[in-house]
């Protein structure tokens, strides 16, 4: 790493109507740093990043560039392709890529003159080779990505903005589907480049993996910059304070016997289109008063599992027995009626009802209840009433509870989740991905409610690619791995790891 600054932000500000997304915030980024960006939910990350890859246009300030001649020069806002030429790659959390052609293809895509005669694969694939040497990411590149394991196409994104001669390259939450052992490859990697002069803006949410790889922290609250600190200075203390304004409190699992079997599988397959969304002859036992945490990399079955316990996919073979009594039926409203509280992995899509208000959503599974109906007529005064007592209960922040929920943040989505399903003190809760996207604070409250139901007598599957969070909450463990299910005997995270690589199940 070097003093000298290859990028700087100068007095960014977004405003959203009468919100203030990012206030002011300058920032500045040397050759050679590893910068990690934090923040809350809301806090302004994502929408920064947005206005330095030209996504969005800020209502004032600057964005200033090094170019190839040594100097910096201003950035032209608001236009992705400026920020391209300009040696910026912005890598999203959320691949981007089509899975029906190879990685190759998806490398170069976007990247070629739009009416070349013919394209110059040869050279393509020199230049990708070469980069792979010089990075140690290595994909296969005649394989369509669809093929790929997860880390696989990770390294794909990446290479991705690579070959497109990125200088600066911004990571949103890096990690998230990755093992352990693929995060450390992964930064080991990154160390490489910017050895070689890359300079890396990355959001997370894992202060571990902050304090391991960064040179420099920069923290967001409400929009407005509050600090930075060297890492080496910094704990995971120091950083949880200014983040929040105030320490975050911790969440302890204690022990607590298990009552009564709730949930049972016996030998159940799934037969799905796909590895994703198949389960082979698995069992699995779950008990009130326990937290059974399902670690796996994402694609390994997770999805049929998650449909199974809410009631979206029926058993090809096998039992799945509720109570000690066999469901014969498999039916989200059967599943709900039985008690069963249901946090979807994907929040906007299974979670929410985007055109419906947030008041509606909050009590969308409850419609039967007569204090949302009465003779077929919704009782819309009292709706709005439990959104306002559960939006402050739960403190989801928003233009208001009558406004559609897909107005929502992400964070803010999944405490309207919580608090439907909390609410309804269920026997049986599935959390798939509970935290996911979540700042420490909001996922620390996650775990202390988890915990509350479990106390209560709720029996929780924690399904998760966070290791971190499952060795935090869970009683048991159980590594899935494709399709198959495995109990750990052990709490080591390394060998965890290398069972959710399929090392040793």
């Amino acid at each position: 790493m070097t003093d000298t600054p290859v990028l700087t932000l100068n007095g960014l500000t977004k405003r959203f109507g009468t919100v203030v997304a990012n206030d002011a915030v300058s920032l500045s980024l040397k050759e050679g740093e590893v910068l990690a960006l934090l923040g809350e939910n809301g806090a302004g990350k994502t929408t920064l990043m947005n206005m330095l890859f030209g996504h969005y246009l800020p209502d004032d300030g600057t964005v200033d560039v090094r170019g190839a001649d040594g100097e910096m020069h201003a950035l032209p806002l608001g236009h992705p392709q400026a920020a391209l030429d300009a040696g910026i790659g912005m890598v999203h959390q959320h691949f981007t890529l089509a899975e029906n052609l190879n990685a190759l293809d998806n490398i170069v895509l976007g990247a070629e003159p739009l009416f070349g005669v013919r394209r110059d694969r040869a050279a393509a694939r020199s230049k990708i080779e070469v980069t792979m040497a010089e990075t140690g990411l290595r994909a296969p590149l005649d394989v369509p990505v669809g093929r790929l394991t997860v880390g696989e196409r990770q390294r794909v994104e990446i290479l991705k903005a690579l070959y497109r001669d990125a200088r600066i390259l911004v990571l949103d939450e890096p990690t998230a589907v990755l093992t352990p052992q693929e995060a450390d490859t992964l930064f080991d990697n990154i160390g490489a480049m910017t050895r070689n002069g890359l300079s890396v803006i990355f959001i997370s949410h894992k202060l571990r993996e902050v304090l391991a790889f960064s040179h420099r922290i920069a923290v967001l609250r409400h929009g407005v910059k509050v600090g930075e600190m060297a890492t080496s200075d910094a704990d995971e203390r120091s950083i949880a304070r200014m983040m929040v304004g105030a320490d975050t409190p911790s969440t302890e699992r204690t022990a607590m016997a298990p009552g009564d079997v709730i949930l049972k599988l016996e030998d159940v397959s799934v037969r799905g289109s796909s590895k994703r969304d198949s389960l082979s002859e698995v069992n699995l036992s779950l008990a009130a008063h326990e937290i059974v945490g399902i670690a796996g990399v994402s694609g390994n079955g997770q999805t049929a599992l998650a449909g199974l316990i809410s009631g979206l996919t029926a058993p090809t073979s096998g039992q799945l027995m509720l109570d000690g009594k066999p469901l014969t039926h498999s039916h989200p409203a059967t599943m709900i009626d039985a008690g069963v509280g249901r946090i979807p992995e994907d929040r906007h899509h299974d979670g929410i009802v985007g055109s419906m208000s947030v008041a509606e959503n909050m009590v969308i599974e409850r419609l039967s209840d007569p204090d949302v109906q009465s003779h077929g007529i919704l009782r819309r005064d009292q709706i709005e009433k439990n959104a306002t007592r559960l939006s402050a209960d739960y403190d989801v922040r928003g233009p208001g509870v009558t406004a559609r929920a897909r107005l929502l943040s992400g964070g803010n989505i999944q405490k309207l989740i919580l608090a439907r399903v909390f609410e309804q003190s269920p026997k049986l809760i599935l959390a798939n991905q509970p935290t996911r996207g979540l700042d420490m604070g909001a996922a620390a409250e996650v775990g202390r409610r988890l915990l509350e139901a479990r106390a209560e007598g709720a029996a929780v599957v924690l399904i998760s690619e966070d290791l971190d969070e499952i060795l935090n909450l869970s009683d048991r463990i159980v590594v899935i791995h494709d399709g198959k299910l495995v109990e750990a005997s052990t709490r080591d995270r390394e060998e965890i790891g290398l069972m959710m690589a399929g090392k040793h199940a």
